[in-house]
């Protein structure tokens, strides 16, 4: 089984235009994660372990996909003037 800090670094290392890289870790992943359960049956610590795996490498995935994503006008306006009527939020 490939070791869990291998696997994280290639995520956390993984920058925007090597996304593919990242989808690549996962895939290979979840193969890693099926084959391990497999040969150690479904509830072993193996298991969970590598299951762990593809589920951090995803959030990484989510993570860097959420970062990249560009604000609306909306969200720059009220960045630039937060206290526009606009741009204030109630507590109901």
């Amino acid at each position: 089984m490939t070791d869990i800090s291998n696997v994280l670094q290639i995520a956390i290392n993984s920058d925007d235009n090597q996304t593919q890289t990242l989808e690549e870790a996962i895939f290979e992943a979840i193969a890693e994660a099926r084959e391990t359960c497999d040969l150690n049956g479904s509830n072993s610590a193996n298991c969970a372990v590598a299951w762990d795996i593809v589920e951090e490498l995803q959030a990484e995935k989510s993570h860097k996909e959420q970062a990249t994503k560009s604000k609306s006008s909306l969200e720059s306006y009220c960045d630039r003037h937060p206290e526009a009527v606009e741009c204030l939020i109630y507590d109901l």
